[in-house]
């Protein structure tokens, strides 16, 4: 093989790994469905006015959230902010455990950070 023989494969195969890496994140950071952006845009829309902006706004923010907590932990912590509302034992639970305050904790995190960026 020339060398000019292995410098292009040498290019396509780190084209070729690029690429993978590129897809690996997008898939990471698109894990959200689309009924869940869709909810918490509409969430924050009520909470935010429902102007054109608060649209941008919200559409932002749910990407950032999306970039720094994979779905299954948003998942947990929406779970926890709901549960802990319910009133004795159950409710009880879910705002007492060290798990929930975690999940919870990371999520106000991504929040914090989304609003840094968005709004």
């Amino acid at each position: 093989m020339t060398h000019s023989g292995r410098v292009r494969l040498i290019v396509t195969a780190g084209a070729l790994f690029a690429a993978t890496a590129a897809l690996a994140y997008a898939k990471d950071i698109n894990d959200y469905p689309t009924s869940a952006r869709a909810e918490y845009v509409y969430g924050c829309m009520k909470a935010n006015g429902e102007a054109r902006q608060a649209i941008e706004q919200c559409s932002c923010s749910i990407d950032v959230i999306a970039s720094l907590l994979p779905y299954d932990r948003y998942v947990t912590a929406e779970t926890v902010l709901s549960m802990s509302q319910v009133r004795g034992n159950l409710g009880g639970e879910f705002r007492s455990s060290e798990q929930a305050a975690s999940a919870v904790g990371d999520l106000r995190r991504a929040q914090a950070e989304a609003e840094v960026r968005c709004f």
